[in-house]
């Protein structure tokens, strides 16, 4: 089961505008580069946050493997969606040591990485 159709980020300029502006924050495994919706400050509603997820051959040839990670990296998401402040873009980007990395693991690195970029609720 995947992400809910809200929190994903659709296309191209979504990612390209995450990537030109963002904030990067940096784990063994994992980058997040996040940005902070315009939106959010002239939106009478808050706009729900919303991620995407990039991972390159470079981590494996296999799309299995790919697939495998991404699966996890989104079942970590949605543990974390009740937490997490609602407006941002987030793209996280699998770095290659990424391949021998179990789902605790990605729990632990996503949740550090949220909180040094003070996206968690609290933080």
């Amino acid at each position: 089961m995947g992400l809910p159709k809200a929190h994903r980020l659709k296309n191209w300029r979504e990612y390209r505008a995450v990537y030109e502006q963002g904030i990067r924050r940096y784990s063994p495994h994992l980058t997040l580069i996040a940005l902070a919706c315009e939106e959010q400050i002239n939106a009478v509603s808050t706009p729900k946050t919303k991620f995407g997820i990039s991972i390159s051959k470079k981590v494996s040839k296999k799309a299995v493997v790919r697939n495998l990670i991404k699966r996890q990296l989104k079942g970590v998401i949605r543990t974390k969606l009740p937490e997490i402040s609602p407006g941002w873009k987030i793209v996280i980007v699998v770095k290659p040591q990424a391949i021998e990395c179990k789902y605790e693991r990605f729990l632990r690195e996503l949740e550090q990485l949220l909180k040094q970029a003070k996206i968690i609720n609290g933080y």
